[in-house]
């Protein structure tokens, strides 16, 4: 069945789902707060991970190193996702989306140190100085944790590629351990705040449903569509992630960009298309490479 659906209808899906369960997050910040908002997402994708691939069977057959690597992943994740959320409570959702692609093309560019992704890294550092030179004076904190987050969106991405390629887990079912774990380790974070959604029956499903919308059907079809893209194909489509973002900020937020942010996701999005990785060309992604 899923052979049959076309890959980029798997990433539009994806990519719509990324940004649209946060953007309804933020709807969420009035009634909890913003950890308890970010606990309530992982637990409910973990919850979903768990009814659906029982990880604790990939855990039990890891060896250490494996098991050590999960729980690593997992930690990333809990962290990653608590600064994402304090950054869009603050920052407009295209600005974090935006600022969250400058490690990956720093990273593309030293990995494969070529003219083109100097020219990358250049729109990209471009474009975020004109994202951060706007709202630096206003919201310091909310910069601190949107390059807090892309640094660890980055560790995300180098910790998912490798679990991908461990012989005892698949892609799916080591997110799935690894958001078991990542519940765990935001619980003393956010779990006491996520207290007050219990006794509101319609907040707490809201709260599942970002989880949902948020860690569960983006990663999923996202798994799906790197599967059967060639890799030029799916980078290129990645470079739309901020223009979604900065869409359903508008939509669903009514975040309207200035003209100086529009600018500055022009720029990312302009870097993510022209950045290539090492080794570039090969006929598809790893099948298992995780995405955040």
């Amino acid at each position: 069945m899923a052979q049959r659906v076309p890959p980029h209808l798997y990433f539009v899906t994806s990519a719509v789902f990324h940004y649209l369960g946060p953007a309804f997050a933020v709807l969420l910040f009035a009634r909890v707060s913003v950890l308890g908002v970010a606990w309530l997402r992982i637990a409910s994708a973990a919850l979903v991970f768990a009814a659906w691939r029982r990880p604790w069977r990939t855990l039990a057959r890891l060896d250490s190193e494996g098991r050590r690597l999960l729980w690593v992943w997992g930690a990333v994740l809990a962290v990653m996702n608590a600064c994402f959320y304090v950054a869009i409570d603050r920052l407009p959702l295209g600005t974090v989306a935006a600022i969250e692609f400058l490690p990956v093309i720093a990273l593309a560019a030293l990995g494969a140190r070529t003219v083109r992704n100097a020219m990358a890294l250049g729109l990209a550092v471009a474009g975020v100085y004109l994202l951060t030179d706007v709202q630096l004076v206003a919201e310091p904190v909310g910069i601190a944790f949107a390059f807090a987050n892309a640094a660890l969106f980055s560790a995300y991405i180098v910790l998912a590629h490798r679990a991908s390629r461990h012989p005892a887990m698949s892609g799916i079912d080591g997110l799935g351990a690894a958001m078991l774990i990542a519940a765990v380790a935001i619980t003393p974070i956010g779990g006491w705040q996520a207290l007050p959604a219990f006794t509101d029956p319609v907040v707490l499903a809201a709260g599942v449903g970002v989880g949902v919308s948020s860690s569960v059907i983006p990663y999923v079809t996202d798994q799906f569509a790197m599967r059967r893209l060639a890799r030029p194909t799916y980078a290129l489509m990645v470079s739309l992630l901020p223009a979604t973002a900065t869409v359903i900020g508008v939509i669903v937020l009514a975040q309207v960009p200035s003209a100086a942010e529009l600018a500055g996701v022009g720029l990312v999005i302009a870097s993510i298309a022209a950045h290539r990785e090492a080794g570039e060309g090969a006929p598809a992604m790893d099948p298992e490479a995780a995405a955040a």
